[in-house]
């Protein structure tokens, strides 16, 4: 039980601790996959292309911003080595969630 918890602890943590950009590129990523999934049997393959998706877009947040490309590869590279897969995971599951209730919410207005 005490995994769950730690879980939901990642999960909210995605939303508290976010700063307001990286909310947006998570909104924007997840309602245009939403709206692009054909069915909700697509919910997992979806799911995996915003979280690629998200991490261009972070990426390219980052070097917009002014830092090195090739040394940003480099660290972010190394920061997926070490991502622990219950973040991983806390993502997945937060991602899933929102692209579901998009493309639910598109569904029923399309009718």
């Amino acid at each position: 039980m005490s995994e769950l918890v730690n879980l939901w602890h990642s999960i909210a943590g995605i939303f508290t601790s976010s700063d307001i950009v990286t909310l947006i590129i998570i909104a924007v990523v997840c309602i245009g996959v939403g709206f692009a999934m054909q069915g909700m049997g697509s919910l997992v393959t979806a799911t995996f292309g915003a979280l690629i998706l998200f991490g261009l877009a972070t990426y390219i947040r980052a070097v917009v911003g002014g830092k090195s490309a090739m040394s940003l590869a480099q660290s972010d590279w190394h920061g997926l080595l070490a991502l622990q897969v219950q973040v991983l995971l806390s993502y997945a599951i937060a991602f899933a969630v929102i692209i579901a209730v998009v493309h639910y919410v598109r569904s029923l207005v399309m009718r």
